[in-house]
């Protein structure tokens, strides 16, 4: 009886919410047609691919091409740029946007605030296309900013055919690109604090530094611990986008990371399909893995987890 009345609520609730049901089916189909259905392509890692005979006819082989990939030392050194890339990414831009955020919520005149706030949101709407190339554009030998450089009659540093400072130019253009988008959040988080703290920080004394401290920074710590936990489950994804258009051959031992591997075992040498699936399938798990580390390590900590 208590599972026939559980399950007819169930269906009244359904009922009675049907209108919002109906506008998220949309989205769940296309989910489901762009997202579910295409998985049978991963079983391309396990079949040695034959494009007469598709996917689904392949001949399976196995583990064959992990095999292969684990002893492939350029997906080494992939990986650990990857690593490298992706966690120079958390160090130096993850705290970037949150700055930002906690400085825009302090300037008092709001038409400048919401002026700024557009400013520092307006490049994330640049592709990297334009981003990459404006980039080179100042920074070549003969750019903008080595011509202030050998005015002040200095050497022209060649920056984008310098090894070491390959990553450095990847996390500034990627902070200075991202920046206001991700302050969005943080700002969001910010106006829900209650103003009433701050009302009793003041009676307390506290300046403004030590109410940013203690009301500010507590106040939007699960946004920035669920942040950082999607940010760690995204190791794997340095930023294909970014690398791939202002890479070059000269920085490619310290600049390629695993998306561009793929890419160029895909499209710049013989194809292997196969191959790449196992590298992506790859990819795919140890970031879901990492997720759900994360997840738990923050819920053993206090802390509120992605499903909470």
């Amino acid at each position: 009886m208590a599972k026939q009345k559980e399950t007819s609520l169930s269906g009244r609730n359904i009922w009675r919410n049907r209108s919002t049901y109906l506008m998220i089916l949309p989205a769940l189909i296309f989910i489901f047609i762009f997202a579910y259905i295409p998985m049978y392509g991963t079983t391309l890692a396990f079949r040695e691919y034959k494009l007469n005979l598709g996917i689904l006819h392949s001949p399976w082989i196995g583990f064959e091409k992990y095999k292969l990939l684990l002893g492939n030392q350029e997906f080494y050194r992939a990986l650990l740029n990857t690593i490298i890339i992706s966690f120079g990414r958390i160090i130096f831009e993850f705290p970037v946007p949150i700055v930002v955020a906690i400085l825009l919520n302090e300037l008092v005149f709001s038409r400048y605030r919401k002026f700024l706030q557009t400013v520092f949101t307006f490049p994330n709407f640049l592709s990297w296309v334009i981003v990459a190339g404006v980039m080179k554009n100042f920074l070549r030998l003969d750019g903008t900013i080595n011509q202030l450089i050998q005015g002040l009659g200095l050497e022209p540093i060649p920056f984008l055919l310098s090894t070491p400072l390959f990553k450095p130019m990847l996390f500034l253009t990627d902070a200075w690109k991202g920046m206001g988008w991700s302050a969005i959040i943080y700002l969001a988080s910010i106006s829900a604090i209650n103003p009433e703290l701050y009302t009793a920080a003041e009676v307390d004394g506290a300046n403004r530094f030590h109410k940013i401290i203690h009301v500010t920074l507590p106040g939007i710590v699960n946004t920035i611990m669920l942040l950082l936990v999607l940010s760690i489950a995204n190791t794997l994804n340095a930023g294909f986008d970014q690398v791939f258009n202002m890479i070059n051959p000269i920085v490619k031992a310290t600049g390629q990371i695993i998306d561009t591997y793929i890419y160029d075992i895909t499209f710049q040498k013989v194809p292997d399909f196969s191959f790449s699936t196992a590298v992506g399938l790859f990819k795919s798990v140890v970031s879901f893995s990492l997720l759900i580390s994360a997840d738990r390590i923050l819920r053993y900590f206090g802390g509120k987890g992605i499903y909470n």
